[in-house]
């Protein structure tokens, strides 16, 4: 622990398991007072307690609900340093399937959920003349898709026009938005729902050759939301283990 986040009050939305647990670990080991949020009340409850976090349930496709995060941040620590907004939902559906429902919801928790957790915190960062806005994109989207993602690649695409539009508006007050854009990231999910070929088959698709860990993703969440990164707005990180840059699938160097 290095204190990069002493004296720091971080909201994070999606916190309960994977990405969003690995944020608020890294956060609280650098010494942020932590309000966490979530859907999944009992997974989220146990992390926050772990922590030593403020808990809240929490729809962030529901304006209300990010308010009341930001209030309980307000209520019990004055202030707010850095929101996080990480919930998000990935349903495989083709766009044949997909219903204008289905559609909806992914926008309303991914997309709007990310306008709801910036509207909220902007009115006591704004006061503050300081802040940081941080959202959890992908890669999926702004840089590449695959079948039965469309309402989900669109979503995040959208995430990061907002970062942008959201940076120039907010420049003004000393709040600075960014991102991050994940790759293949082992999670407690996807431990669960894929066997060992199709993990290794992901494993063999990254230069690095291993999957990312929530940690790894973690660790650029802290940079973004530290004084290290006073003078970036407006942008986002790729996370990917060099995923995106092979031209095809044979890029191990081998000698001739």
């Amino acid at each position: 622990m290095t204190g990069r986040l002493e004296g720091k009050v971080a909201a994070i939305v999606g916190a309960a398991r994977g990405i969003g647990r690995g944020i608020a670990q890294r956060f609280a080991e650098e010494g942020a007072k932590l309000v966490l949020a979530d859907s999944e009340a009992a997974s989220g409850k146990a992390s926050a307690d772990e922590l030593g976090a403020a808990f809240i349930h929490t729809d962030i496709s529901k304006m209300a609900d990010a308010e009341a995060v930001v209030a309980l941040a307000l209520q019990r620590h004055g202030r707010l340093d850095i929101i996080v907004q990480n919930a998000g939902i990935y349903p495989w559906q083709l766009i044949e399937n997909t219903s204008p429902e289905d559609w909806d919801r992914v926008m309303a928790v991914n997309l709007r959920g990310s306008f709801n957790a910036a509207r909220a915190a902007l009115a006591p960062m704004k006061a503050q003349h300081s802040g940081r806005m941080l959202f959890t994109s992908s890669i999926t989207g702004p840089q590449v898709s695959s079948p039965g993602h469309g309402h989900y690649s669109a979503s995040k695409a959208g995430i990061n026009g907002f970062i942008r539009a959201a940076a120039l508006e907010f420049s003004g007050y000393g709040i600075t938005v960014n991102g991050v854009e994940p790759g293949n990231i082992l999670t407690e999910g996807m431990k669960l729902h894929r066997d060992a070929a199709f993990i290794k088959s992901m494993e063999d698709a990254v230069p690095l050759g291993r999957l990312g860990t929530p940690r790894d993703v973690a660790n650029a969440f802290l940079f973004l939301a530290s004084d290290d990164a006073s003078y970036i707005t407006g942008t986002t990180i790729v996370v990917d283990g060099g995923q995106l840059l092979p031209e095809g699938q044979d890029f191990r160097l081998t000698p001739p």
